[in-house]
């Protein structure tokens, strides 16, 4: 599952032509190319042994490459690579180089999707492959994220950000971008991001139909997901369950 999540978060450093990806010895390091938190990512990348030390080393490295670029940015860690005394002191260890907890993640697994429990609707569903479904996935993105959309625009509108392994999808109701969802595949199991869906069409399925299309065309083994607070009872319903979670924390 992090190695999924790493692959997905390797988008942003695809992104423009000033984006940057550097991958150091436990922990990855993903710049964006612009000064925006959540799209700068550190990702503690294997186990950390110990009782902390070499977990303040991994972030006190991670925060020298960032604050030298005057960067904000995001780090993520997952609870399983963390020893019992590394993971009660993590709140500690994070804060002592600025970092305070943002949201946790809980980390998401099927083999088999559920059937579902209601009629979904019938979207089209398009890759992110040209200028109009680049724009309709910015454009979500800011919207249901709350994200500015000059940033949105800047990196998923960006033909950069589009030449990795992470694929966008976007759904349309009678023409109409309503939902997206993005997949990246590692080995035999197919990650899913980005999912969202526009204000007024929520709560309708859409989400779900997007995802459903996406997994039936991978035809992966399994599924694995970071889930919100928000989507938590739709994965439950469509047979996910928690693995394991994901702390994130943010610089201030």
């Amino acid at each position: 599952m992090a190695d999924n999540l790493l692959q997905a978060l390797r988008f942003f450093g695809h992104a423009r032509a000033s984006s940057e990806i550097q991958d150091l010895p436990g922990v990855s390091l993903i710049f964006c190319g612009l000064n925006y938190a959540a799209f700068n990512a550190a990702l503690v990348s294997r186990p950390v042994a110990g009782d902390g030390q070499e977990l303040s080393s991994l972030i006190q490295l991670a925060a020298q490459r960032f604050d030298a670029r005057n960067l904000r940015w995001t780090c993520w860690v997952c609870d399983d690579f963390l020893s019992r005394p590394a993971l009660r002191d993590a709140d500690r260890i994070f804060s002592r180089f600025g970092l305070r907890p943002l949201t946790q993640a809980p980390g998401m697994y099927t083999r088999n999707l559920l059937p579902p429990h209601r009629k979904l609707p019938r979207i089209e569903v398009r890759p992110v492959a040209d200028a109009e479904t680049r724009k309709a996935f910015a454009e979500i993105m800011s919207v249901a994220f709350e994200i500015p959309a000059a940033v949105c625009t800047a990196v998923y509108g960006s033909e950069f950000a589009w030449t990795g392994d992470l694929q966008g999808y976007v759904g349309f109701e009678n023409g109409k971008a309503v939902t997206t969802a993005a997949a990246a595949l590692t080995g035999d199991v197919i990650g899913l991001y980005s999912v969202a869906t526009v204000p007024a069409f929520r709560r309708m399925g859409y989400a779900e139909a997007i995802m459903r299309q996406v997994i039936e065309q991978a035809g992966a083994a399994g599924t694995v997901l970071q889930s919100t607070r928000s989507g938590l009872s739709l994965y439950e319903r469509m047979g996910y369950r928690m693995v394991t979670n994901f702390n994130v924390y943010i610089a201030d």
